[in-house]
């Protein structure tokens, strides 16, 4: 009985973390129509930082006086997925940005390997390509288009992702995580000021609104996600949150009227199927527990 509560509540975390990212993503696009998507990067990351301060001295939780430039290392990784990631959801379809961007998988086994010496399993092999032929389908190079420019700041942010998740695998064991969310958080904070500096707007009520709630959702969306790989397979969850894909394709017709195209529904399959069978084989009983604070950690650049 409890297995299967258990079970049910991972699910249902799982879910409800996946509606609300996909809310935060679209509140970012709805906000980046007056404000500039760096500016949004800024006080996503500011809002952030202050919560992650305080629950450091909530919690007691002091700073580390080593592994100074390998926390900055996955502060700057964080800080450039995000940049990348919100000019995505501003400038191209929400559906196109969100598949692009969980392709990050792969860079993750990737980075991994040539960073921390792990092996690339054999059954592996044939899935990589498939999800890059994907990622290839959904940008559609053959156009030359705007659309074709802007969606590889999808795959720019992919890989960002999968760099700074290979430092959070690196520093997990190591560091408390929400010492090293503040150094994502305030490197995110510093690098973002130049870059929106010259075409900084001064939000109205409405876009402050939008953009304290922007820091807040994806903070209660953090909570669902903790919740979720706690009570569940981290594979389990990782499948069930890839609904999070539909949740946006929903917002994106229902807001903007985005229509998939052919080419994006295809590699969006691929993508989505292989990293799911990338999962499956990766996450065997001995690094479940592992995987999972990975995962968890993961998230919280978003």
């Amino acid at each position: 009985m409890d297995k299967q509560k258990n079970i049910i509540n991972g699910i249902t975390y799982a879910l409800l973390s996946s509606l609300t990212f996909s809310v935060m993503n679209v509140l970012v696009k709805a906000v980046s129509t007056a404000i500039p998507s760096n500016e949004i990067v800024f006080f996503r990351s500011i809002i952030g930082t202050v919560l992650i301060l305080f629950f450091m001295k909530k919690e007691q939780v002091e700073f580390s006086k080593s592994g100074i430039p390998m926390l900055l290392l996955r502060g700057c990784a964080g800080a450039f997925y995000m940049i990348a990631y919100f000019y995505a959801i501003s400038n191209m379809p929400l559906i196109d940005a969100i598949v692009l961007v969980n392709m990050s998988p792969v860079f993750v086994i990737v980075f991994a390997h040539f960073f921390l010496k792990e092996k690339i399993l054999p059954k592996m092999y044939p899935i990589l390509p498939v999800v890059f032929v994907g990622a290839m389908i959904t940008i559609n190079p053959f156009s030359y288009s705007t659309f074709s420019m802007v969606a590889v700041w999808g795959i720019l942010a992919a890989m960002f992702s999968g760099i700074a998740a290979v430092c959070i695998r690196y520093l997990g064991q190591r560091y408390h995580a929400y010492e090293i969310i503040f150094y994502f958080m305030i490197t995110a904070t510093i690098v973002s000021i130049p870059l929106m500096w010259s075409n900084f707007v001064m939000p109205n009520i409405i876009e402050w609104c939008g953009l304290i709630i922007i820091g807040v959702v994806s903070l209660l969306a953090q909570v669902f996600l903790t919740r979720a790989f706690t009570s569940e397979n981290a594979v389990t969850v990782e499948f069930v949150r890839y609904i999070g894909i539909v949740f946006n394709a929903f917002w994106g017709f229902a807001f903007w009227k985005e229509i998939p195209s052919i080419y994006t529904i295809i590699g969006g399959v691929m993508i989505v199927f292989g990293c799911i069978a990338i999962g499956r084989i990766k996450n065997t009983p001995k690094e479940e527990s592992v995987n999972k604070h990975l995962m968890i950690e993961k998230e919280t650049i978003k």
